[in-house]
C-alpha cells in the first residue's frame, strides 16, 4: 500500500454543492433534535442522514422525513463518506471522535467547548464573522449561545464605532441544561404548586420559582466559566483580543430562551437614533420597541424562532459614550442548531455568498 493510499483524506474547505451525506453526532438530545428539525425546515441538500449516538441510544428507531432510521453508535467506522458532521455530544466526546471525522474527510461543526479557544479552529457567527469559516482544517466550532446571541448585537455598532468596553448579564433557561433540566422545571413547579418540597436531580439547585447563578465551576478570579466564555469568545469572534468585557450568568425559571441586559460603552458618543437604525437593518436581528406600550423582548416571542430580538435601547445616563439594550434569543436554534446549520450552508455556497436567513 502506498503513502497516498495511507494517507487521510484532507477535510475539505467548501462543502460540494450536491446533496451531502451528513451525521449528526447527538442525535438524541435537545440540540440534536433541533437540528433534525432545522434540516427539514431549511431543506438542507442531503444525500443522507447518519445519527449518532452513545452506545446507550444505539438502536432506538429515529423518524425524520418519513423514514425510519436507526441510531448508530458513534464508531471511526461510521464517519467514512461522510461530508459533515454536526457535533453535539458534548466536549469529551468531541475530543474524542472530532478528529477522527476530520481525518475521515468530513467537516465537522462541533457544538461543545472543546475547541472555541484553539488558535487553529475557527469560531464562527455566520452574520458576524462569515470569512473565518473558510480557514478550517476540518474542524469548526460552534460558540457557546450566550456568546452569539450577544455578538449579534454588537457587531453592527462595532463596525460605525469603536468598542471600548461591555458589561452583560445573562438570563438563562433551563434548555441550556439540556432537555432533562426543562422537564425538572415543569415538574417541580408542580411540586411547588401543590405545596410540596421542590428537590432537584439535574440542576444544583431547584429552579422552580427561584433562579441561582450559573453553576459553571467557578475559577480563581470570581468568576465562573459560562461567564469567561463570553469573555474569550466575544474576543475571538470579532478579532478584539483587548476587549474589556465582564459578565455576570444567572440561570432563571423559563423553560426556552435566553435574554441579557447589556451595557457598551464606545470610545465616542453613539447617537441612540443611528444605533436603532443599525440594528434594524442587521442579519439575525429583529427590533422589538414600543415605548409607549412599555412592551420590549421576551423570551416566548423568541422560541421556536431564528431571529434575535432586540429593544429598549437607550442612553445609558450615567456614560455619555454608552448604550444600553435588552435582546432575547432561543438559544436552541440560534444559539445552537441553527448557527451550526447556517455555517453548513455558507460552506455549500463559498466565501462571499452571504448568510441564509
Amino acid at each position: 500500500m502506498t503513502a497516498a493510499q495511507t494517507a487521510p483524506a484532507p477535510s475539505p474547505v467548501t462543502l460540494p454543492n450536491r446533496p451531502l451525506r451528513v451525521a449528526i453526532l447527538g442525535v438524541t438530545g435537545a440540540v440534536g433534535q433541533e437540528l433534525l428539525a432545522l434540516l427539514e425546515e431549511r431543506q438542507f441538500p442531503m444525500a443522507e442522514l447518519i445519527p449518532l449516538a452513545s452506545p446507550r441510544s444505539a438502536g432506538q428507531a429515529l423518524r425524520w422525513q418519513d423514514q425510519e432510521l436507526t441510531i448508530q453508535g458513534v464508531s471511526e467506522a461510521a464517519f467514512e463518506g461522510v461530508d459533515v458532521v454536526l457535533a453535539s455530544a458534548g466536549g469529551s466526546a468531541s475530543k474524542q471522535w472530532a478528529p477522527i471525522a476530520a481525518k475521515a474527510g468530513a467537516v465537522v461543526i462541533d457544538n461543545s467547548s472543546a475547541f472555541r479557544l484553539d488558535p487553529t479552529v475557527p469560531l464562527v457567527v455566520p452574520e458576524v464573522n462569515p470569512e473565518a469559516a473558510f480557514d478550517h482544517s476540518g474542524i469548526i466550532a460552534n460558540p457557546n449561545c450566550t456568546t452569539i446571541l450577544l455578538t449579534l448585537a454588537l457587531a453592527p455598532l462595532a463596525a460605525k464605532r469603536a468598542i471600548k468596553r461591555v458589561v452583560v448579564s445573562t438570563y438563562q433557561s433551563a434548555s441550556g441544561a439540556g432537555a432533562r433540566a426543562m422537564e425538572e422545571l415543569r415538574t417541580l413547579s408542580r411540586t411547588v404548586l401543590e405545596g410540596g418540597e421542590p428537590v432537584s436531580e439535574v440542576l444544583p439547585h431547584s429552579l422552580a420559582f427561584n433562579l441561582f447563578l450559573h453553576n459553571s465551576p467557578l475559577q480563581p478570579n470570581g468568576y465562573c466559566e459560562e461567564e469567561l466564555k463570553m469573555l474569550n469568545e466575544t474576543r475571538k469572534i470579532m478579532g478584539l483580543p483587548d476587549l474589556r468585557l465582564s459578565a455576570t450568568c444567572v440561570r432563571v425559571p423559563v423553560l426556552r430562551a435566553h435574554s441579557e441586559a447589556v451595557n457598551i460603552e464606545f470610545v465616542e458618543p453613539f447617537p441612540v437614533a443611528e444605533a436603532r437604525a443599525l440594528l434594524a437593518q442587521a442579519a439575525g436581528v429583529e427590533l422589538l420597541e414600543d415605548f409607549e406600550a412599555n412592551r420590549f423582548p421576551m423570551p416566548t416571542d423568541v422560541t421556536g424562532r431564528d431571529p434575535v430580538a432586540i429593544g429598549r435601547i437607550r442612553q445609558d445616563l450615567s456614560d455619555p459614550h454608552a448604550l444600553e439594550l435588552w435582546l432575547c434569543g432561543d438559544q436552541i436554534r440560534k444559539g445552537a442548531a441553527l448557527n451550526a446549520v447556517q455555517i453548513a450552508e455558507l460552506l455549500i455556497q463559498g466565501p462571499g455568498a452571504g448568510v441564509v436567513s
